[in-house]
Protein backbone atom coordinates (compact mmCIF):
# COMPACT_ATOMS: atom_id res chain seq x y z
CA UNK A 1 0.00 0.00 0.00
CA UNK A 2 1.18 3.68 -0.87
CA UNK A 3 1.07 6.25 1.74
CA UNK A 4 1.98 10.01 1.29
CA UNK A 5 2.84 11.45 4.66
CA UNK A 6 3.13 15.01 4.67
CA UNK A 7 4.56 16.23 7.95
CA UNK A 8 7.61 18.90 8.38
CA UNK A 9 8.64 17.48 11.88
CA UNK A 10 11.87 15.48 10.87
CA UNK A 11 11.86 12.84 13.96
CA UNK A 12 7.90 12.58 13.72
CA UNK A 13 8.33 11.86 9.90
CA UNK A 14 11.15 9.38 9.89
CA UNK A 15 9.16 7.61 13.00
CA UNK A 16 6.15 6.88 10.94
CA UNK A 17 8.10 6.49 7.73
CA UNK A 18 9.94 3.80 9.65
CA UNK A 19 6.96 2.27 11.46
CA UNK A 20 5.04 1.89 8.45
CA UNK A 21 7.95 0.48 5.77
CA UNK A 22 8.19 -2.12 8.58
CA UNK A 23 4.68 -2.78 8.65
CA UNK A 24 4.94 -3.77 4.59
CA UNK A 25 4.11 0.28 3.61
CA UNK A 26 5.39 2.35 0.08
CA UNK A 27 5.75 5.75 1.72
CA UNK A 28 6.59 9.08 0.01
CA UNK A 29 7.78 11.69 2.23
CA UNK A 30 7.11 15.72 2.10
CA UNK A 31 7.54 18.46 4.29
CA UNK A 32 6.03 21.45 2.98
CA UNK A 33 2.05 21.86 2.28
CA UNK A 34 2.60 23.00 -1.00
CA UNK A 35 4.96 20.22 -2.13
CA UNK A 36 2.39 18.10 -0.44
CA UNK A 37 -0.15 19.23 -2.26
CA UNK A 38 1.61 18.65 -5.69
CA UNK A 39 2.21 14.94 -4.76
CA UNK A 40 -1.23 14.41 -3.50
CA UNK A 41 -3.04 15.28 -6.81
CA UNK A 42 -0.05 14.45 -9.39
CA UNK A 43 0.58 10.47 -7.76
CA UNK A 44 -1.94 7.88 -6.58
CA UNK A 45 -1.71 7.23 -3.29
CA UNK A 46 -3.81 4.44 -1.28
CA UNK A 47 -3.74 7.12 2.07
CA UNK A 48 -2.82 10.45 3.12
CA UNK A 49 -0.96 10.60 6.56
CA UNK A 50 -1.28 14.57 6.68
CA UNK A 51 -0.08 16.94 9.47
CA UNK A 52 -1.78 19.96 10.06
CA UNK A 53 0.74 22.49 11.26
CA UNK A 54 2.93 23.05 8.03
CA UNK A 55 5.24 25.91 6.18
CA UNK A 56 3.43 27.49 3.11
CA UNK A 57 0.35 25.65 3.10
CA UNK A 58 -1.50 24.46 6.30
CA UNK A 59 -3.11 20.50 6.48
CA UNK A 60 -6.41 22.51 6.50
CA UNK A 61 -5.40 24.37 3.13
CA UNK A 62 -4.34 20.63 1.79
CA UNK A 63 -7.56 19.07 2.79
CA UNK A 64 -10.10 22.18 0.97
CA UNK A 65 -8.00 21.84 -1.98
CA UNK A 66 -7.89 18.00 -2.60
CA UNK A 67 -11.44 17.52 -1.68
CA UNK A 68 -13.13 20.10 -3.59
CA UNK A 69 -11.30 19.13 -7.00
CA UNK A 70 -13.12 15.96 -6.18
CA UNK A 71 -10.13 14.09 -4.53
CA UNK A 72 -11.55 10.75 -2.58
CA UNK A 73 -8.01 9.73 -0.89
CA UNK A 74 -8.62 8.14 2.77
CA UNK A 75 -6.86 11.10 5.00
CA UNK A 76 -5.83 10.70 8.41
CA UNK A 77 -4.95 14.05 9.97
CA UNK A 78 -1.95 14.73 12.72
CA UNK A 79 -1.98 17.57 14.60
CA UNK A 80 -0.70 18.77 18.17
CA UNK A 81 -4.18 20.93 18.43
CA UNK A 82 -6.31 18.85 20.40
CA UNK A 83 -9.29 21.79 20.65
CA UNK A 84 -12.57 20.28 19.65
CA UNK A 85 -13.15 22.95 17.34
CA UNK A 86 -10.44 22.03 15.56
CA UNK A 87 -11.07 18.12 15.27
CA UNK A 88 -14.37 19.89 14.06
CA UNK A 89 -12.79 21.77 11.41
CA UNK A 90 -10.44 18.75 9.77
CA UNK A 91 -13.69 16.67 9.47
CA UNK A 92 -15.77 19.31 8.07
CA UNK A 93 -13.06 19.46 5.81
CA UNK A 94 -13.37 16.03 4.43
CA UNK A 95 -10.37 14.44 7.09
CA UNK A 96 -11.47 11.23 7.68
CA UNK A 97 -9.79 10.58 10.96
CA UNK A 98 -7.78 12.67 13.16
CA UNK A 99 -5.14 11.56 15.82
CA UNK A 100 -3.56 13.90 18.46
CA UNK A 101 -0.33 14.12 18.97
CA UNK A 102 1.62 12.48 21.03
CA UNK A 103 0.42 9.15 19.87
CA UNK A 104 1.30 5.67 19.56
CA UNK A 105 2.29 3.89 16.58
CA UNK A 106 0.20 0.87 16.96
CA UNK A 107 -2.91 3.24 17.07
CA UNK A 108 -1.84 5.22 14.12
CA UNK A 109 -1.61 1.94 12.45
CA UNK A 110 -4.68 1.02 13.18
CA UNK A 111 -6.76 4.02 12.49
CA UNK A 112 -4.65 4.30 8.87
CA UNK A 113 -6.40 0.68 8.23
CA UNK A 114 -9.12 1.59 9.17
CA UNK A 115 -9.92 4.67 6.99
CA UNK A 116 -8.63 2.67 4.27
CA UNK A 117 -11.01 -0.23 4.90
CA UNK A 118 -14.04 2.34 5.00
CA UNK A 119 -13.55 4.35 1.71
CA UNK A 120 -12.91 0.87 0.08
CA UNK A 121 -14.75 -1.95 1.45
CA UNK A 122 -13.90 -5.34 0.74
CA UNK A 123 -17.12 -7.00 -1.32
CA UNK A 124 -15.07 -9.81 -3.10
CA UNK A 125 -16.28 -13.02 -1.70
CA UNK A 126 -14.30 -15.16 -3.97
CA UNK A 127 -10.65 -14.37 -3.68
CA UNK A 128 -8.21 -15.63 -6.30
CA UNK A 129 -4.18 -15.79 -6.96
CA UNK A 130 -2.85 -18.16 -9.44
CA UNK A 131 -4.89 -21.50 -9.00
CA UNK A 132 -5.67 -20.49 -5.51
CA UNK A 133 -8.93 -20.02 -5.03
CA UNK A 134 -10.72 -18.98 -1.30
CA UNK A 135 -14.20 -19.26 -0.73
CA UNK A 136 -14.89 -16.73 1.96
CA UNK A 137 -18.67 -17.09 3.37
CA UNK A 138 -17.99 -20.67 2.57
CA UNK A 139 -14.69 -20.93 4.59
CA UNK A 140 -13.62 -23.35 1.60
CA UNK A 141 -10.03 -23.03 -0.16
CA UNK A 142 -9.03 -24.99 -3.41
CA UNK A 143 -6.10 -24.71 -5.41
CA UNK A 144 -5.85 -26.28 -8.62
CA UNK A 145 -9.28 -27.74 -8.32
CA UNK A 146 -8.08 -29.37 -5.32
CA UNK A 147 -9.72 -29.22 -1.25
CA UNK A 148 -7.18 -27.57 1.04
CA UNK A 149 -7.90 -29.33 4.17
CA UNK A 150 -7.21 -26.31 6.53
CA UNK A 151 -7.72 -25.36 10.33
CA UNK A 152 -9.81 -22.14 11.28
CA UNK A 153 -7.03 -19.83 11.62
CA UNK A 154 -4.94 -21.46 8.90
CA UNK A 155 -8.25 -20.43 6.70
CA UNK A 156 -7.91 -17.01 8.82
CA UNK A 157 -4.23 -16.61 7.97
CA UNK A 158 -4.25 -17.70 3.95
CA UNK A 159 -7.15 -14.93 3.88
CA UNK A 160 -5.57 -12.65 5.03
CA UNK A 161 -2.63 -12.84 2.77
CA UNK A 162 -4.64 -13.48 0.34
CA UNK A 163 -6.83 -10.11 0.68
CA UNK A 164 -3.47 -8.25 0.86
CA UNK A 165 -1.78 -10.28 -1.69
CA UNK A 166 1.18 -8.45 -2.64
CA UNK A 167 1.70 -6.08 0.42
CA UNK A 168 4.57 -7.83 3.12
CA UNK A 169 2.62 -8.38 6.41
CA UNK A 170 5.04 -8.20 9.46
CA UNK A 171 4.94 -10.81 12.17
CA UNK A 172 3.06 -8.44 14.38
CA UNK A 173 0.51 -7.88 11.68
CA UNK A 174 -0.31 -11.43 11.09
CA UNK A 175 -0.57 -11.97 14.78
CA UNK A 176 -2.78 -8.61 15.51
CA UNK A 177 -5.45 -9.39 12.48
CA UNK A 178 -5.43 -13.41 13.28
CA UNK A 179 -5.27 -14.11 16.76
CA UNK A 180 -6.04 -10.49 17.97
CA UNK A 181 -2.83 -10.27 20.39
CA UNK A 182 0.49 -8.71 20.59
CA UNK A 183 3.06 -11.53 20.90
CA UNK A 184 6.02 -11.38 22.55
CA UNK A 185 9.39 -11.32 20.36
CA UNK A 186 10.45 -14.86 21.70
CA UNK A 187 6.83 -16.12 20.52
CA UNK A 188 6.86 -18.26 17.12
CA UNK A 189 3.64 -18.78 17.07
CA UNK A 190 3.52 -17.09 13.27
CA UNK A 191 6.42 -18.91 12.04
CA UNK A 192 4.82 -22.14 12.81
CA UNK A 193 1.34 -21.44 11.56
CA UNK A 194 3.09 -20.15 8.14
CA UNK A 195 5.07 -23.51 8.18
CA UNK A 196 2.05 -25.22 8.51
CA UNK A 197 0.17 -23.56 5.98
CA UNK A 198 2.90 -23.93 3.62
CA UNK A 199 2.43 -28.02 3.73
CA UNK A 200 -0.98 -27.47 3.22
CA UNK A 201 -0.71 -24.63 0.48
CA UNK A 202 2.51 -25.11 -1.75
CA UNK A 203 4.49 -28.38 -1.09
CA UNK A 204 1.80 -30.56 -3.09
CA UNK A 205 2.22 -28.25 -6.19
CA UNK A 206 4.69 -27.04 -8.54
CA UNK A 207 4.56 -23.19 -7.99
CA UNK A 208 5.17 -21.54 -4.64
CA UNK A 209 2.66 -18.72 -3.81
CA UNK A 210 3.78 -17.66 0.24
CA UNK A 211 7.01 -15.85 0.67
CA UNK A 212 9.21 -15.06 3.08
CA UNK A 213 11.31 -11.57 2.93
CA UNK A 214 13.58 -11.69 5.37
CA UNK A 215 13.65 -9.31 8.20
CA UNK A 216 10.23 -8.04 7.51
CA UNK A 217 7.52 -10.62 6.77
CA UNK A 218 5.63 -13.06 4.77
CA UNK A 219 3.65 -12.17 1.15
CA UNK A 220 1.13 -13.79 -0.57
CA UNK A 221 2.05 -13.49 -4.43
CA UNK A 222 2.58 -15.39 -7.83
CA UNK A 223 5.36 -14.78 -9.75
CA UNK A 224 7.98 -13.95 -7.08
CA UNK A 225 11.03 -15.89 -7.24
Amino acid sequence: MSVLVIEDEAKAAAFIRRGLEENGFTVVLSAQGDEGLALARTEAFEAIVLDISLPVLSGFGILAALRESGNTTPILCLTARDAVADRVKGLELGADDYLVKPFSFAELLARLRSVVRRRNPATESVLHIADLQLDLPKLRATRAGQRLELTAKEFQLLALLARRQGEVLSRTVIANEVWDVNFDSDTNVVEVAIRRLRKKVDEPFPTQLIHTVRGVGYVLEAGRP
